[in-house]
């Protein structure tokens, strides 16, 4: 399985060379584009633009957007131009993504929300970002698991169909070290057709309301009568909870899990999601072992965490874990905000995290291990934290 880079750096790294080649083409004839949250001096805008975890925006010299020819998860063909008359967002996804993807799609989707009946005259499209993964069934699956089936079109094609369009919108993709990466850009365009405003996601769980809500706000102002949101939050930064902070979050099925510091604890961060690219039921069971190994005392014990926040639904773990067909033997806790995954510094899932009892990360894993190595390392990186501590 191919995932997209997981380095918070890398992925700016990437978003950064993107931008940069978007802008320099959006120059020619026009004012280089800015963040309006650095020209505006509104509360909102101001704090947007002062959130590192939140792209406020930038605006596009509202250039007719190139038009494509794709098919869309069901083999439909489609184009670009056959939605004239809509606001449409489009967002570049890897369809095998584990990394920051998932963040786009949820901003994507409860941005139309937030614009209630409005969200009707807003299209979501997706493109494939992923030059590995580029079937109808791929892009089928990325719909199924995040529950996006009948939610937007995620778009495919041919390499070089892809390329093209890839080179139109000035999207990098890249496979490095085996890893897809690209540019998690998600452009704005309004119903003639022309590009309005770009975005970058950022790897930050914890920001992916408000960059929904800055998605819908300027969706509205497209829209006529300019309607209003169902909901609105602040969009100052949100600080995440790391492991220095003792932190309860709610159980499944039922009760609380403690974090924090005290005692040595070892985390896994998930989503049910993950389905589409591995054997989700297998990995979770597997971890049983690791916890009968802990129970013994020799080891931290185990607590795995859902990311709530970039699940299909509110009870999607609930759902899952009740057909999993046997109890899991550790807890598992609700991230329903990212605060949990942002302090712990989680880049991917699944993303293991090993803490001493002082609070501070000793080790982290990105991907599966079988029990055995993970008791080994496991085993090896608190030695070493007791030794230097």
């Amino acid at each position: 399985m191919r995932k997209q880079g997981n380095s918070r750096s890398q992925r700016r790294l990437a978003a950064a060379v993107g931008l940069a080649s978007l802008l320099t083409l959006g120059a020619c004839g026009a004012p280089a584009a800015q963040p309006d949250g650095q020209q505006a001096s509104g509360g909102p805008a101001k704090a947007a633009a002062a959130n590192p975890d939140l792209d406020p925006g930038s605006s596009l010299s509202a250039q007719p957007a190139p038009d494509f020819k794709l098919v869309n998860q069901f083999g439909q063909p489609m184009s670009l131009s056959q939605f004239r008359g809509k606001i449409v967002i489009v967002a570049f996804v890897d369809s095998e993504c584990t990394t920051v993807c998932p963040l786009t799609t949820v901003s994507m989707v409860e941005a139309k929300d937030l614009l209630g009946a409005a969200g009707d005259k807003v299209q979501l499209l997706g493109i494939d970002a992923n030059p590995d993964a580029t079937a109808v069934s791929d892009v089928m699956d990325y719909s199924r698991a995040h529950a996006m089936v009948n939610q937007w079109d995620f778009l495919t094609g041919s390499a070089s169909q892809l390329k093209s369009v890839w080179k139109s919108f000035s999207i990098y993709v890249q496979i490095q070290q085996g890893q897809i990466d690209h540019t998690p850009a998600l452009y704005v365009i309004d119903q003639q057709g022309r590009e309005r405003k770009v975005y970058l996601t950022t790897m930050a769980y914890a920001s992916v309301g408000q960059e929904a809500e800055v998605l819908a706000q300027e969706a509205a102002s497209l829209l006529p009568g300019k309607p209003k949101l169902a909901s609105e939050q602040s969009l100052a930064y949100i600080r995440g909870l790391g492991p220095g902070t003792r932190t309860t979050l709610p159980a499944v099925p039922s009760g609380t899990a403690t974090l924090g510091p005290g005692q040595p604890r070892l985390l896994m961060f998930f989503a049910t999601w993950l389905t589409e690219t591995s054997d989700l039921r297998s990995h979770l069971l597997a971890l049983n072992d690791y916890a009968s190994a802990a129970r013994s005392g020799r080891l931290p014990a185990l607590t795995a965490i859902d990311e709530a926040v970039t699940e299909p639904s509110h009870d999607a773990v609930h759902a899952y874990l009740g057909q999993l067909g046997k109890p899991l033997a550790y807890q598992v806790g609700l991230d329903s905000t990212g605060r949990l995954a942002d302090g712990y510094g989680v880049q991917d899932q699944p993303w293991f995290v090993l803490t001493n009892k002082a609070g501070k990360i000793v080790w982290h894993h990105d991907g599966w291990l079988p029990a055995a190595a993970l008791e080994d390392a496991v085993r090896k990186a608190s030695t070493s934290s007791a030794a230097s501590g």
